[in-house]
Formats: C-alpha cells, sequence, structure tokens
C-alpha cells in the first residue's frame, strides 16, 4: 500500500521507523527536542533524542565515537555547509575508520542536511557541495528527488554500516507524492529511470530532477523522447545503468544545480566518456550553476541556476547536433 505524503514528511517516517525497529538508532541536533511537547521526544525519551549545542565539530565527532561503540548515530545539521567546519571529521576520520581496520570496525552514522536553497538565501546558504564528498572512499553519499526515495534511501542510510551523508534539497520538501507503507528500503548505486526515451538521456540529480521531468513534458510536445535519470545516490554511482541509456539514445545533457567546474554532472561525464563515448552520436552536454556565488537577488539567481527553459534549449541543440561519427 501506498500513502500520498510530503518529501519531508517522508524523510521523517523512515526515521521514526528506523527507530521503533532498532535500539541502537538514536538521533539529535540543533533545534531539536527543545521542549517536553516534542512528539519523537515523547515515543523515544532523551537518551535517544537529544538535542546539541551549536558545535557542528563536536556533533559530528560525538557521532564518529557512538558509531564505532555499536550504535546508529542520526545527525541532524540542517545546512549542508554547516558542516564545512567539520570537514576533518566528514572527510578524514569516519569514511577511513573501517578500511583502517581492517573492516574490524563499523562506522553507521548518517550526517543529514539540506542544501541547494534556491530562494533568495544567498552565497552561504544555497550551495551543492557534494562534489567534495563523491570522491572520498568509505563516504556514501544519498540525494534523494521524491518523497518515496526519500523514505527509502533514508532508511538505507541509517541500515548501511558505512557513513553516509544524506543531503534533501530545501526546495524539494513541501512536494508529495507516493510513498509505500511501512518498510521501504531504496539500495545504494541503483539509479532511476524517471522517464523513459528514446532521443535524448538526461541525467539530473536532487531538484533537477523535478526540473528536467518538467522539461521532457515541454520537449514532449515537440516530438522529442527524453529519458530522464536519477543516479539518487553519488556515491556509489550507478555508472551502467547511465551508459546503457546513452547506447540507446546516442545523447546525453547532464543537469546539475552545482557550479559547473564542482558538479556531480563532471563526474558522471569523464565516466560516459571513458565507457560509452562510442555510443554518442553529439557532444555531451552540461547544464549547471554558472562557476559563481549565488546571489541574494532573486532575478540573477534565476540567471545562474538551470532551469526547464536551460535544460529543453541544451537537449534541442544536442538533438539537432551534427552526428559525430557516419
Amino acid at each position: 500500500m501506498a500513502k500520498e505524503m510530503m518529501y519531508g514528511e517522508a524523510m521523517a517516517a523512515a526515521i521514526v521507523e528506523e527507530m521503533q525497529r532498532d535500539a541502537d538508532v538514536v538521533f539529535y541536533g540543533q533545534n531539536m527536542a527543545m521542549t517536553e511537547r516534542d512528539p519523537m521526544l515523547k515515543m523515544f525519551g532523551r537518551n535517544r533524542i537529544r538535542i546539541v549545542p551549536i558545535s557542528e565539530t563536536a556533533e559530528i565527532g560525538i557521532a564518529v565515537g557512538a558509531a564505532v561503540t555499536g550504535l546508529r548515530p542520526i545527525v541532524e545539521l540542517w545546512m549542508s555547509e554547516f558542516m564545512l567546519v567539520a570537514m576533518d571529521q566528514v572527510l578524514n576520520e569516519a569514511p577511513r575508520l573501517r578500511y583502517m581496520s581492517g573492516g574490524q570496525v563499523k562506522v553507521p552514522l548518517v550526517l543529514k542536511a539540506g542544501y541547494g536553497f534556491a530562494a533568495g538565501w544567498g552565497g552561504q546558504h544555497s550551495n551543492c557541495i557534494y562534489h567534495t564528498m563523491m570522491g572520498i572512499p568509505g563516504l556514501k553519499v544519498a540525494l534523494p528527488s521524491t518523497p518515496a526515495d526519500a523514505k527509502g534511501l533514508m532508511a538505507a542510510s541509517i541500515r548501511d554500516n558505512n557513513p553516509v551523508v544524506y543531503l534533501h534539497h530545501y526546495m524539494l520538501t513541501l512536494d508529495t507524492g507516493e510513498v509505500p507503507e511501512g518498510e521501504h528500503i531504496v539500495p545504494f548505486g541503483v539509479a532511476d529511470i524517471k522517464r523513459a526515451g528514446s532521443d535524448v538521456t538526461i541525467v539530473a540529480t536532487g531538484w533537477m530532477v523535478k526540473k528536467s521531468l518538467a522539461a521532457a513534458e515541454q520537449l514532449a510536445r515537440e516530438g522529442i523522447s527524453a529519458e530522464v535519470i536519477d543516479p539518487r545516490t553519488l556515491a556509489p554511482l550507478d555508472v551502467d545503468t547511465i551508459v546503457k541509456s546513452v547506447k540507446k539514445t546516442g545523447r546525453l545533457v547532464l543537469v546539475d544545480q552545482a557550479p559547473r567546474h564542482s558538479s556531480a554532472a563532471a563526474i558522471i561525464a569523464a565516466e560516459v566518456a571513458e565507457k560509452g563515448f562510442e555510443h554518442l552520436r553529439a557532444p555531451i552536454t552540461m547544464v549547471t550553476a554558472l562557476d559563481a556565488s549565488v546571489p541574494y537577488s532573486e532575478p540573477l539567481e534565476s540567471y545562474l541556476l538551470p532551469n526547464e527553459d536551460k535544460i529543453a534549449h541544451a537537449v534541442r541543440s544536442v538533438v539537432t547536433e551534427r552526428v559525430m561519427r557516419a
């Protein structure tokens, strides 16, 4: 059975269900359990739901230690940028311990944070910094784009024995969709074809999946059939599904809210260039943010970031591109 749920609601449902299933799951962060009326505090008590001081270094350091001792901490960090002051713990400590102990130590923790707030929040709160994390051995990165994936990837993240950076896009928080009731797990490293197509492959992440689907609808009215793929996780990355689609369509457009030269799109482009170049009938095209800080001004913000029209324009350009090889 499925239930209509908001994206943010689906994440919360997964956390509650996993905490009910496993007594080792703990959830803490800033601005949590601030009063005795907090519903999760009532359900699980202060041993498992806690408010913490404003110190991301301490929050994540505690999580690493707690995970090593057998707990499964979820840290509510609110904004991905807040992790930047604790990048030693995120990139250099948590992901390395299992490898350095020869697998004797497990580090099952989830760093939950919002990202990409494109609503006038300016340069320090609107970023997509997942490129800094997706190439770190031992660290997994999830970016759900739908309520169902938000629930399924959160459950998978909590159950994983490795540290996971779980990034949820602010602009999707109130989006609604069908979400399976009860246990729902979305496996890491398995991309999802959100829309089938035959003329061009569009690979998009997070909020850009929604934008790409809207562009695909627009293009369909023009007779262009676009296949839209959501990797869902960037580490591990399902390259095989993307290459298989490119083999069918011969064209690839990558859509990413991150700046061009610090994007997941650039990594995916490199993978397809190496593993699927012979299938391409047009150059790979990337639709990304410009290499600039996100401005506070709404018109400038719109100019900087990808949108449906920019995606559609890129698709038209590759569909009409001269065939690369006879």
